[in-house]
């Protein structure tokens, strides 16, 4: 299975000298762009620590962080194997409940992005160390409306914030990011309130596990997971937290 990319609706008039161009410039960029892409994806990015992190409240032993980074297989695959992180869900957020499926949401036009929902053990891992693999491993942040081959709105870097907390920290750690120039461009994160989380249809979840010689998942998903190896070898875990496993355990 491979994602949906964008469509394109030539106007009927246009000569055939001035399509094909037209077709074959959009071609070289769409290849260059997405070469770049693949090289940066490859590589991960070092960056540093948020300055501003949360505290576990006493007692607390769940945290919950909503995250979207372009196509949510590749996101699960990457918190699957973080130590502390209890379950990955693919899904939907930013949208109404009415659209939350595949179906609707590949047409760009339901407000909705592809996200994961991060359950996680703030005792063993803090929400600030989530962004950060979020920020460095699981996408690039200054890929505005797209993520790889992938575009359109459904794909945007956004985070979700669950409390007033998270979106204090993770305003200032987008502002501490910027200042740093830690990346060669802006980031577009954008940070959206007050926006309920739907799972997405069984066939996404676990996908990258179960599908490991998936074009798409060799070439976009499963060099992130080996950046989080390399980047972050205390957090990593070889062992996934399957959303399969947690279902039959219950």
């Amino acid at each position: 299975m491979t994602k949906p990319g964008p469509h394109y609706r030539p106007a009927l008039r246009r000569s055939k000298s001035a399509l094909l161009a037209a077709l074959t410039g959009a071609l070289l960029a769409m290849g260059a762009g997405l070469a770049m892409w693949q090289a940066s994806a490859q590589e991960g990015r070092p960056i540093p620590a948020p300055a501003i992190d949360a505290q576990p409240a006493e007692g607390a032993a769940t945290g919950v962080a909503i995250l979207a980074g372009g196509c949510f297989w590749g996101v699960q695959g990457v918190f699957q194997h973080v130590e502390g992180v209890s379950n990955a869900v693919s899904g939907y957020a930013g949208g109404e409940e009415k659209t939350a499926s595949y179906r609707a949401v590949t047409t760009g036009r339901t407000g909705h992005s592809e996200s994961v929902r991060v359950t996680f053990d703030p005792r063993k891992i803090s929400y600030g160390r989530i962004l950060q693999i979020y920020f460095s491993v699981a996408h690039d942040p200054t890929q505005l409306n797209r993520q790889g081959p992938d575009f359109g709105t459904q794909y945007r870097s956004a985070i979700f914030p669950t409390s007033h907390d998270q979106e204090r920290i993770a305003k200032a750690y987008i502002a501490q990011l910027n200042q740093a120039r830690v990346y060669d461009a802006a980031i577009v994160t954008k940070i959206e309130t007050d926006k309920p989380f739907y799972p997405a249809e069984d066939y996404h979840q676990d996908y990258m596990t179960l599908n490991p010689g998936n074009p798409y998942i060799m070439i976009n998903d499963l060099p992130k997971v080996e950046n989080l190896k390399r980047l972050f070898p205390d957090r990593y875990r070889a062992k996934p937290a399957l959303v399969s496993q947690a279902k039959a355990s219950n």
